[in-house]
């Protein structure tokens, strides 16, 4: 009976402490999310319940092109940073604990390294009066000297950037559970090293690395502070929509601006999906071995 009493005890201290956590999700995540798919589903105009604000995304150019530059930059973003980070990744496997331990910390620092300071620095090297733009300019050297930070390409540059050291720091437990007997298998069984990346590392890193890049997408698809650092809102993407409908000169448009981000939040979704789904298959055939 005593048993019982003291379990039940536990039982409600573990509820209790969970409780200011409960608290943050709802009033801060629950129910603003609620309140902005009541307001995406209110027609500005007729006030009435329906998909009115979506149609209008879908017939206006401009909502179309910010949510295509908005994947388009978000996806090659990612596909890029996965690429350098594999071999980053790669390269600190191979290297020393020491090594490991300063490539970690310089990682930690870099992916940190985001929002209007990097917007800034990027200025301040290839801006219109950047040190690598006037470099270009001066001994003729045309991709420095005629490179436009301030449109898409520029906003893929420092996306890019940014990518990296998180795209490394996700990668490394895949690269840490490839296992060097399987290398030494491969050698023995006389395996070239193509056949060994091709048939065993490669498929047993591609749930990882498949997970990383969802989350990638994610975490460019939903970056603003550099974006409207460099372009404000002279550059159609989703992100600088969506702000621009909350606190524009002219007139707010709530309404249009919830279903923006219910679309947003729609993308986000499926990437979040996405990453769900193959971190689940990753444990899976990880236990099997």
């Amino acid at each position: 009976m005593r048993m019982k009493q003291l379990s039940k005890i536990k039982r409600f201290t573990g509820y209790l402490a969970i409780l200011p956590f409960l608290v943050i999700v709802v009033f801060y995540e629950l129910l603003p999310l609620i309140r902005l798919a009541i307001g995406s589903l209110t027609g500005k105009q007729s006030h009435a319940f329906g998909l009115e604000n979506f149609i209008k995304i879908a017939v206006t150019p401009l909502y179309q092109q910010s949510i295509l530059n908005s994947i388009r930059i978000s996806f090659l973003s990612a596909l890029a940073g996965i690429v350098i980070a594999f071999l980053a990744a790669h390269c600190c496997g191979e290297a020393s604990s020491r090594g490991k331990r300063v490539f970690t910390m310089i990682l930690n620092m870099t992916s940190n390294f985001s929002g209007v300071p990097l917007a800034f620095a990027f200025m301040v090297l290839i801006g219109n009066t950047g040190i690598l733009t006037s470099l270009g300019q001066r001994y003729a050297i045309p991709f420095l000297a005629d490179f436009n930070l301030y449109s898409g390409n520029g906003l893929m540059i420092t996306y890019i950037y940014f990518q990296i050291p998180l795209a490394t720091l996700l990668l490394l437990p895949s690269f840490a559970g490839i296992r060097p007997e399987w290398r030494e298998a491969a050698e023995i069984l006389q395996a070239r090293p193509l056949d060994y990346w091709a048939r065993v590392a490669i498929p047993n890193l591609l749930p990882g690395i498949l997970g990383t890049l969802s989350v990638l997408f994610a975490n460019a698809l939903a970056a603003y502070a550099t974006a409207y650092a460099l372009v404000m809102n002279n550059y159609a993407l989703l992100a600088l929509q969506i702000t621009s409908k909350f606190k524009g000169d002219v007139q707010i448009d709530s309404a249009t601006g919830g279903a923006l981000a219910m679309v947003l939040i729609l993308l986000m979704v499926f990437a979040t999906m996405t990453n769900n789904y193959f971190t689940k298959r990753n444990l899976k055939g990880r236990e099997l071995i």
